[in-house]
């Protein structure tokens, strides 16, 4: 359903201290090697999530799902938001869907998240 959380992402200087953290914290959350071998997928039970490295001290980004990325995109700046597009393989696009990185018209970071179609 649109608008709902349907991924998370935590950006971190170090995805190996991150699996020790998070999994130390949250002992029912699993890691799995990520899609370009330098971070990793996360099983919660329930949202999934990941780890990527190269962004020490990044908030949590919450991706909010919606079924036409291009659409929500547009509309985030006719609202006078932003919005870029996080490029990736085909492979990752097919397995975890499309994701893109935004701002509100105040300035506040969110995502947004087109799942893969079934």
């Amino acid at each position: 359903m649109a608008g709902e959380i349907s991924f998370f992402e935590i950006g971190v200087g170090d995805p190996e201290k991150a699996r020790a953290f998070y999994g130390g914290l949250f002992n029912s959350w699993k890691f799995e090697t990520g899609p370009s071998g330098d971070g990793y997928v996360i099983s919660t039970g329930s949202i999934p999530g990941g780890v990527h490295s190269g962004d020490q001290g990044a908030s949590v980004y919450a991706f909010f799902s919606v079924p036409d990325l291009d659409a929500a995109l547009a509309r985030v700046r006719e609202l006078g938001g932003e919005a870029r597009w996080l490029e990736d393989s085909e492979n990752n696009v097919t397995e975890f869907g499309r994701f893109a990185l935004c701002k509100d018209d105040q300035g506040s970071g969110f995502g947004l998240h087109q799942p893969p179609h079934g």
